[in-house]
C-alpha cells in the first residue's frame, strides 16, 4: 500500500548530486523491450511484492495473536504498528545510506534481512520477542521503498520509466493484498506460524530474484551525506500554507484505513457472524479496488481540481465508516469497499499534490509526507485497539468517524488556502 503512489518525480529531484566524490562513464539507460528491462521490472516487482507482503501479513492474524498470547486487541495491533512506525523514520536514513554505498546493495540487504526476520517471527513463542522482531523488520524493510524508485529514475530511459514505475507500484499493491490473503488462508488451516512462514519463504524467493535479476547500476553517483542541512529544509516546508495540512491528510487517511482493517477481523470472527479466518482473509481482495481508485481519482483531479477530489475521497471514507456501523454483512461489504476506494484515491491525490506544491523541494516534502503517512498507521492503528477493547466494534467506528471528520476539515483547509493564495507559479499550479 502504502508507497504505491506516484512519488517517482520526487525521486528525480533527489538525484541532483551534492559534492560528488566519484564519476562514472555515461552509459545508455535501460530501454523498454530489452532483456535488461524485463529483468529489472521482474526483480523490482518481486521486491515490492515481498516488502509489503511481509509488512502487512500480520494484519489478518491479529485475532490469532490475541488468542495465542492472551493479549488485548490493542496490544495485538502493535505487531503492525511497531513495524510501520520504525519504517516511517528509517526510510529517511535508508535513502542517505544508499547515496553513499549504492542502491542495489541496500535493496538486496534490506529484503534478505526482512525475509529472515519474518521466518524467525514464525518460530517465537514470546510476545515481547515477536514485537522486537517486528520492530527490526520495520528497520530492515526501509531499504526497498526508500531506494527502488530512485534506482528506476537513475537507470531507466525516460520512455521506459512510466511502465517500469507502474509495474513496481503494482507489485507494492498486489503484495500488500497477497501478504494479508496468504497469511490469513494458511493460518486458517495450519495456524498463524505457518501463515507468517509462508510469506517469509516468498520473501526469500523475491530476494533471490532481486539479487540475480536486477542489473548493476550504471548511473549511480556516490554523494556525501549532509544531514545537518535537513532540519532547516524540513522546517521551511512547515512554513508553507498548505503542505502541513496535506501531511495531516496522509496521516489520517492511512490511520483510518489500517484501524478499520485491524479490527474488522475481530468483529467478523465473533458471533453473530462467526466467519472463518479464510473468509475474513478474502476480504482483503477488496484491496484491488485501490489500483482502480488511484488512477480514476487522479484523472478526476485533472478535470475538477485536487481540492474537490481530496474532499470527495474523505466523503467516501466517511460513507464507508457509516455503513460499517450497520449490522448487515452486505452493508459492511459496501462499507469496506467505500473506505478502500476513498483511501487509495485520497492518498494518490494528496501525495501528488505534495510534489506539485513543494516545487524544487519535492524529495524532502515527499519524505515528510510518507513519515506522517506511516506514523498514522502506527499511532492511530494502535490507539484504535483501546477503543475496541472498551467499546467493541462501535468504538472503532466512532473513533474512525472522528478521524475522518478531522480529515474532511484538513482537506477543506488546504483547498481553501489554495483558492485564497496566489503566491506565484508553484501555488497556481497546485490549485489546478
Amino acid at each position: 500500500m502504502e508507497l504505491e503512489t506516484r512519488t517517482g518525480a520526487a525521486c528525480r529531484d533527489s538525484l541532483a548530486p551534492s559534492t560528488p566524490i566519484s564519476t562514472v562513464v555515461e552509459q545508455p539507460h535501460i530501454q523498454q523491450g530489452t532483456a535488461d528491462f524485463r529483468r529489472a521490472v521482474l526483480a523490482l516487482f518481486m521486491a515490492g511484492f515481498a516488502t509489503f507482503g511481509v509488512l502487512y501479513c500480520v494484519q489478518p492474524l491479529l485475532p490469532g495473536f490475541s488468542s495465542h498470547f492472551g493479549i488485548s486487541a490493542g496490544n495485538s495491533a502493535l505487531a503492525l504498528s511497531v513495524s510501520t512506525g520504525v519504517l516511517a523514520v528509517a526510510m529517511l536514513v535508508a535513502g542517505i545510506i544508499s547515496d553513499r554505498v549504492g542502491r542495489r546493495p541496500v535493496m538486496v540487504a534490506s529484503l534478505l534481512g526482512s525475509a529472515l526476520l519474518t521466518l524467525a517471527t514464525a518460530w517465537v513463542d514470546d510476545w515481547s520477542t515477536l514485537l522486537v522482531l517486528r520492530t527490526l523488520l520495520g528497520l530492515s524493510l526501509s531499504g526497498v521503498p526508500a531506494v527502488a524508485m530512485t534506482w528506476l529514475v537513475e537507470e531507466m530511459d525516460s520512455r521506459a520509466l512510466g511502465l517500469a514505475m507502474g509495474l513496481y507500484i503494482g507489485g507494492n499493491a498486489v503484495g500488500g493484498m497477497s501478504g494479508r490473503l496468504i497469511a490469513g488462508v494458511v493460518a486458517d488451516h495450519w495456524g498463524w506460524r505457518a501463515g507468517i512462514g509462508a510469506v517469509g519463504v516468498i520473501a526469500l524467493l523475491a530476494t533471490a530474484a532481486l539479487w540475480t535479476q536486477l542489473p548493476a547500476s550504471r548511473h549511480f553517483r556516490a554523494k556525501r551525506a549532509e544531514p545537518a542541512r535537513l532540519p532547516a529544509r524540513f522546517a521551511g516546508l512547515f512554513r508553507d500554507a498548505a503542505l502541513p495540512w496535506l501531511f495531516v491528510c496522509g496521516f489520517l487517511l492511512l490511520g483510518v484505513f489500517v484501524t478499520v482493517y485491524n479490527y474488522l477481523g475481530y468483529h467478523l470472527l465473533a458471533p453473530p457472524y462467526s466467519l472463518s479466518q479464510t473468509v475474513v482473509g478474502l476480504i482483503f481482495t477488496i484491496y484491488l479496488v485501490g489500483s482502480v481508485s488511484s488512477a480514476w481519482m487522479g484523472q478526476l483531479a485533472n478535470r475538477m481540481g485536487r481540492g474537490p477530489v481530496l474532499a470527495l475521497s474523505f466523503a467516501l471514507v466517511l460513507a464507508g465508516v457509516l455503513l460499517l456501523m450497520l449490522p448487515w454483512l452486505w452493508a459492511m461489504a459496501l462499507g469496506i469497499a467505500a473506505v478502500t476506494f476513498g483511501f487509495f484515491g485520497g492518498h494518490s491525490v494528496a501525495s501528488s499534490w505534495v510534489g506539485v506544491r513543494a516545487g524544487g523541494m519535492r524529495a524532502e516534502a515527499s519524505a515528510l509526507y510518507l513519515l506522517f503517512y506511516y506514523l498514522g498507521s502506527s499511532l492511530l492503528g494502535a490507539l484504535g485497539g483501546v477503543f475496541y477493547t472498551h467499546w467493541g466494534w462501535a468504538g472503532v467506528c466512532g473513533f474512525t468517524l472522528l478521524l475522518t471528520l478531522a480529515g474532511v476539515a484538513a482537506a477543506w483547509r488546504v483547498w481553501h488556502h489554495m483558492q485564497a493564495l496566489a503566491e506565484g507559479p508553484v501555488a497556481a499550479a497546485a490549485t489546478r
